[in-house]
């Protein structure tokens, strides 16, 4: 019976499919040369021209940009600050798809409207915010001050305005796949004796851990790659608080060119390690999803 409806659900979904695709040919190719055309314009074109500006005068230059000093604090810092704000960021991202999803409570849909206050808050006016608050002149500077304590101007100030920008990434990719799960699992898990660990453990991170990772994904490309809101909390201090967007931004305002797109190489590659992990991750997802299809059929 199972196969038989799927076999007939295939059969009605491939003629949707065929009914959706009968636009003349004309316009399927103008839209896929439009959409390629785009592409290559604004996507391929400067990808290309930032790794042949890096190696336009040979890799002797381009490996001597990237073992300068400043360069490598650069990049060391970029990645600490991604190896500090993507672990808490999980844990925010958790906490609150797990509140939002499997609670009801007061102030739930203001929470959910919170979350997404990164994406409508320009990540300058974020920064700014960071140095009204623990700013010399902010509301806790001559407490800070006085202790010793370095936010603003230094790595904790960054590692802030990162977490602000990123933490949406990981909650936003969770929350509509528990609240479409619901809660009959975890429910059934405690009547059965599970405590509240394990059923997190064993039944809510096996049905997430997809979307999890993604979210982990899209938030560590946004942190390596901030430029606004760190860039007013770091003070522009070469090889002490420049990321590499930071250090990429001053070597090409010194026109050295050549080792501002060798720094700005190594974004890149980033950028597309990124993607070629994100495609994985989808690729994965997609056929774990086609084998429990297969298995209830």
């Amino acid at each position: 019976m199972a196969s038989t409806v799927g076999k007939n659900w295939g059969d009605a979904s491939r003629f949707k499919q065929k009914v959706a695709t009968q636009e003349p040919k004309w316009v399927k190719w103008t839209l896929l040369t439009l959409a390629l055309s785009f592409f290559t314009l604004f996507l391929l074109l400067p990808l290309i021209t930032v790794f042949t500006e890096a190696l336009r005068k040979g890799w002797d230059v381009y490996l001597a940009a990237l073992h300068e000093a400043d360069a490598l604090s650069a990049i060391y810092l970029t990645l600490l600050i991604a190896a500090i704000s993507i672990p808490l960021n999980l844990v925010f991202g958790v906490a609150a798809a797990w509140s939002i999803a499997k609670f009801e409570f007061r102030g739930k849909q203001l929470l959910t409207t919170l979350i997404d206050l990164p994406f409508s808050v320009s990540p300058v006016v974020a920064g700014l915010i960071y140095v009204l608050i623990f700013g010399s002149q902010g509301w806790f500077g001559d407490w800070l001050f006085d202790n010793d304590i370095n936010i603003i101007f230094a790595v904790p100030g960054m590692v802030l305005a990162t977490i602000f920008v990123t933490f949406p990434f990981v909650a936003r990719e969770l929350i509509p796949l528990m609240q479409a799960q619901g809660r009959d699992e975890e429910e059934a898990a405690i009547v059965l004796g599970a405590s509240g660990w394990k059923t997190f453990w064993y039944v809510t991170l096996p049905n997430i851990k997809w979307a999890l990772i993604y979210g982990i994904i899209l938030s560590n490309a946004r942190a390596m790659g901030e430029f606004g809101a760190v860039s007013v909390v770091s003070g522009h201090i070469r090889g002490m608080t420049n990321t590499m967007p930071l250090h990429v931004e001053i070597l090409y305002n010194e026109y050295n060119f050549a080792a501002a797109f060798a720094v700005a190489s190594v974004l890149a590659l980033l950028a597309l390690t990124t993607l070629v992990v994100k495609t994985f991750v989808e690729w994965q997802a997609h056929r774990d999803a086609a084998l429990a299809s297969d298995r209830v059929e």
